[in-house]
């Protein structure tokens, strides 16, 4: 369902961009970001904005909160946003559904997998994924990805998931939560385990309800978790806005990787205004530690094949998307 209403959404808004065009002329100054969600798993972004390297390079950043990937390219496509931050599965999708001009990556901004598994136990240096037979685990939806590499890792282990266990089935792979209630259900009592983004699995340790027993992000790593993506004429025409873009980004993820712990919690505190300083530093230090944050925003194919196949594994792949179909590392290349 997810794959299909972005291409509906993608289409539909598809009509609207002549109309967008008419419109009056934008700033030349502003770029309109439109974010799959607002998490700290995306700190450099927000470092950026914070510190003032946007700024310096001459650009306003207005970022919204899409709330969704299928919100997040309509925003593209109808030319109500000029960026979108969001997983790239979300082009391959619409691509794999027959829209051939869809939206180009142009940048990755994290590197692996996000989320970690949390337990009802700390488990210590105990924790095998062996243990993970004839448990109940809380995965995401169906065809997202952090649902989709937790099943590929499980099997990279022997581990066979499904809805209920069985003959062939190993491990409850739970995708009947909707993703933000995922932690929440847990917490209530169900399943054994849970895949939760931080801050809210640092939360969970936090306050005794679950603890981290392993990060998905060491199990499988380089792939294109969550890319910045714009349509190809907005790519052709700010060529100049986008250098400034990466410079600035860059300037961001340099800055947070050496910062020290007060530096963290200073520059992230204005986009994470209600998150509690130790929570803040608690989940960048989680997300450095397994490379999360992409050191280059160069995607490569090779990483680009690494998300293909996590993606046919789960039963979700229509065609293999062509890497240099989908991908346009011109600008990130300038600052890697």
């Amino acid at each position: 369902m997810k794959k299909l209403s972005i291409l509906l959404v993608a289409f539909v808004c598809a009509f609207s961009v002549v109309f967008t065009a008419c419109g009056k002329k934008k700033d030349d100054n502003k770029i309109r970001l439109s974010e799959v969600t607002h998490s700290i798993f995306y700190a450099p972004l927000y470092v950026a904005i914070n510190n003032g390297y946007f700024a310096e390079e001459g650009l306003e950043i207005e970022l919204t909160n899409a709330g969704g990937s299928d919100t997040v390219m309509s925003s593209l496509i109808s030319g109500s946003a000029d960026i979108g931050l969001m997983g790239p599965e979300s082009v391959v999708y619409v691509r794999n559904n027959g829209m051939t001009n869809a939206p180009i990556i142009f940048a990755q901004l994290t590197a692996c997998d996000g989320s970690f598994m949390v337990g009802r136990t700390d488990e210590g240096d105990n924790f095998t994924w062996e243990g993970l037979r004839g448990k109940h685990i809380i995965g995401g939806r169906k065809g997202g990805m952090p649902a989709m590499t937790l099943q590929y890792i499980l099997e990279q282990h022997g581990l066979k998931p499904g809805a209920e266990l069985g003959e062939n089935v190993d491990t409850i792979l739970d995708t009947s939560i909707a993703f933000n209630l995922t932690a929440s259900s847990f917490v209530a009592g169900t399943g054994d385990y849970c895949t939760m983004f931080d801050p809210v699995a640092s939360q969970c340790e936090i306050d005794g309800t679950g603890y981290i027993v392993s990060a998905l992000g060491d199990e499988v790593s380089d792939i294109p978790y969550t890319c910045f993506t714009a349509t190809s004429s907005y790519l052709k025409n700010n060529g100049d806005k986008l250098d400034k873009f990466m410079r600035a980004l860059k300037k961001g993820y340099n800055y947070l990787i050496n910062a020290t712990d007060a530096q963290i919690i200073a520059c992230l505190k204005p986009s994470f205004s209600t998150t509690s300083d130790e929570l803040i530093l608690a989940s960048v230090k989680n997300y450095i530690r397994i490379g999360a944050y992409a050191s280059s925003f160069v995607l490569k194919e090779s990483s680009w094949n690494n998300m293909l196949d996590i993606i046919d594994n789960a039963g979700e792949l229509t065609n293999r998307v062509a890497w240099n179909d989908a991908v346009n590392n011109s600008y990130a290349m300038k600052v890697a």
